[in-house]
């Protein structure tokens, strides 16, 4: 009962009510001292963009990327064609942006300009100058993508490079280098493709020769190893021979026929007709043989065995006429097909600053800190009211 009593008694509420007091009082003090520091730092801030802040000239330069050949335009894009962009390859554009913009890029600018000493030099201002380039490689692209933009213009479908630096002379030289090595890096990856395309198909010419080569030469060794240059040939010979003794052998038979049926058998006529009937049909089966038997290994299985290894000779041959044509087609298209990269302003000299703007960056400063110290002095309002 008497620590209750002690807590609700005059004296333990007033010293409450006196600390919640002090308590806004200085939250009202802080708020005051917030909207001075605010004041202060942007009153600072907007003197260093009038006076401070070191002049960035800006060098611009527009290029375009195209096919060389006008048949390219037939694979471009519905989008591309309804804004009049064929020829246009909006993928090499990009991918161009990305060689520009990457690290590759910036070391060999760096190698032939030494970008770290000029954006790193002391007689710039401390805020714009880089610091922490000469450390890492991280920061220093960081920093060389804070000075140098390329953007795509989707509607016109060309590349637009902007590059700032502390100098006129150096900003166009640092522009003009991202255009010659942009140029030199497209030609390099077409020709790269191109020779690619053409190594692919001077492979498949080689394999198709090699391939005609064996099959002339499976060809010879059948040849030599039948006796014969064409079996074929051969066998129409065969079948005109038999032809023949069979139109002998029809001669014979009608002489022999026509001997009066009263002669002998043993006559001498009728055994010559006869014996020479049995030669000519020995000579024809004898011939005939040498087409065909149950056995095989005849003149119709050399037939067989011979046009098959033709066969696989002209289709050999075809393949390789094929291939030598495919060939010098892809010559001719890969030499169409790469990229060339037009220059449509090439970088210029910048007379004026345009970086930083002095103006505009010091009336967004004032009117940041005007908002900021509004809020501050809102709130402040609130507190007091809240006090009173």
């Amino acid at each position: 009962m008497s620590n209750m009593q002690a807590e609700n008694s005059p004296i333990s509420v007033k010293g409450s009510r006196w600390a919640r007091l002090k308590q806004d009082w200085l939250s009202i003090r802080i708020f005051g001292k917030l909207i001075r520091v605010v004041a202060v730092l942007a009153v600072l801030i907007s003197l260093y963009w009038l006076f401070v802040a070191s002049d960035r000239y800006v060098s611009e330069a527009t290029v375009i990327l195209r096919k060389t050949d006008s048949a390219a335009s037939a694979a471009t894009d519905l989008s591309a064609v309804t804004k009049g962009m064929l020829g246009i390859n909006r993928a090499d554009q990009f991918l161009l942006r990305e060689y520009l913009l990457s690290v590759d890029m910036l070391k060999k600018l760096d190698q032939k300009l030494h970008l770290r000493e000029h954006y790193s030099d002391s007689e710039h201002d401390p805020f714009s100058r880089m610091w922490l380039g000469r450390d890492s490689i991280e920061h220093f692209h960081a920093y060389y993508l804070s000075r140098v933009s390329v953007e795509y213009d989707d509607y016109a479908g060309v590349l637009r490079i902007a590059v700032q630096a502390y100098d006129a002379k150096f900003s166009q030289d640092l522009a003009r280098a991202l255009v010659q090595e942009g140029e030199r890096y497209m030609n390099q990856l077409g020709h790269e493709l191109a020779q690619a395309q053409v190594d692919f198909l001077v492979g498949q010419v080689d394999t198709a020769r090699l391939r005609v080569q064996q099959t002339n030469q499976a060809l010879l060794r059948f040849q030599n190893s039948k006796g014969l240059i064409s079996p074929q040939t051969t066998a129409e010979g065969i079948n005109a021979i038999v032809s023949k003794l069979e139109d002998q052998r029809s001669q014979i038979q009608t002489n022999l026929a026509a001997l009066p049926r009263n002669l002998n058998p043993d006559h001498p006529n009728v055994v010559m007709l006869q014996n020479s009937l049995a030669a000519v049909d020995r000579q024809i089966a004898r011939e005939r043989a040498k087409l065909a038997q149950p056995e095989g290994k005849t003149l119709n299985y050399t037939m067989e065995e011979y046009q098959r290894l033709q066969m696989e000779t002209v289709f050999a041959q075809d393949i390789y006429k094929a291939a030598l044509a495919g060939l010098e087609r892809g010559r001719s298209e890969a030499t169409r097909m790469i990229d060339k990269v037009s220059v449509l302003q090439t970088p210029n000299l910048p007379e004026y600053p345009l970086e930083p703007r002095r103006i505009y960056n010091a009336f967004f400063t004032l009117l940041v800190a005007l908002m900021l110290a509004g809020i501050l002095k809102l709130l402040e309002s609130i507190v007091r009211d809240h006090v009173d």
